[in-house]
């Protein structure tokens, strides 16, 4: 099985002091997605610059041909289905269909308490990514809905002429609980994890492994009580976040090692950071381009 690999270009720089040259870049190497965060602010970058990633995507669909765009992840946090539709029909048209979005509920991070609100809890923020999802498949693929929910409305919502991917753009689900499997294998083209967080500062990569084993398996359940077969799903890592996360960008071969091993567990695309220094994403450049460039081939 042929593995994937994508990147993460957090919205930081200017657009005319590098941030097109990044995305460019990133088609160059053969990337096949260009993600970025949607955040309103994101832990150490608090206090620095930071864009919108809509309009960011929208620049890149300007200035790639080939690279898919994408969002690591969207959430109820700060955005409704109704106006997100109205963004990502835009968008996927201006890219020629080339978008995906990545959702999931969310955290207790800056984005949650923005507008002024108090943090939700995960059965909170759960509750409203159940209502959100579905939500927002319908706008992304009707020409006019209505709906009445607990958190969401929509009155017949206007979204002519839809995605230009049909029936509508595809949703990459993060989810590790039992109503976001769900979620994922109902609604999901894809499915995305970034491990078990409870590992991350103390855990092995081992213990990785099985944890990711044991999500794999949790989906396969979910998707089968669905009569769905889970390889209609792809399965996403994104990398970073796991006990061994400064080890895979070290080499090329350190990073076909990680990647291997993640394969085996059913993942079909990896997606490293494109590396910022002074951060926790600091890696070498040339390393990383070459981990661009060669990998794919030893890995397909």
């Amino acid at each position: 099985m042929s593995l994937r690999l994508s990147t993460v270009i957090l919205p930081h720089r200017r657009w005319n002091e590098g941030g097109r040259e990044t995305w460019q870049r990133a088609e160059q190497l053969g990337f096949h997605t260009g993600y970025t965060y949607d955040h309103l602010s994101w832990r150490t970058f608090r206090d620095g610059p930071w864009f919108g990633a809509v309009p960011t995507l929208t620049a890149a669909a300007g200035v790639t041909d080939r690279l898919r765009l994408g969002t690591l992840v969207t959430s109820p946090n700060f955005r409704h289905p109704v106006t997100l539709a109205k963004e990502l029909i835009t968008l996927d048209d201006i890219s020629g269909g080339r978008v995906t979005l990545g959702i999931g509920a969310g955290g207790t991070g800056f984005d949650a308490t923005a507008l002024g609100q108090d943090p939700w809890t995960p059965r909170e923020r759960a509750d409203r990514l159940a209502e959100f999802v579905p939500l927002l498949d319908r706008l992304l693929s009707e020409d006019s809905v209505s709906y009445e929910g607990d958190f969401y409305s929509a009155h017949e919502a206007r979204n002519i002429p839809g995605c230009v991917q049909r029936p509508r753009l595809p949703f990459a689900v993060a989810a590790t609980g039992p109503r976001g499997l769900k979620l994922a294998a109902r609604h999901g083209q894809a499915w995305v994890t970034t491990g078990d967080p409870k590992l991350y500062e103390n855990g092995t990569p081992e213990q990785s492994r099985q944890a990711l084993r044991g999500q794999v398996d949790k989906l396969t359940d979910a998707c089968a009580a669905l009569g769905r077969d889970v390889n209609t799903l792809d399965k996403i890592l994104l990398t970073g976040f796991t006990p061994d996360r400064d080890h895979p960008l070290v080499s090329l071969d350190a990073f076909v090692d990680f990647a291997g091993r993640h394969r085996e567990l059913g993942f079909t695309e990896l997606v490293i950071h494109w590396p910022i220094p002074d951060s926790v994403f600091a890696a070498d450049q040339k390393v990383f381009e070459q981990i661009a460039m060669e990998a794919p081939a030893q890995l397909s």
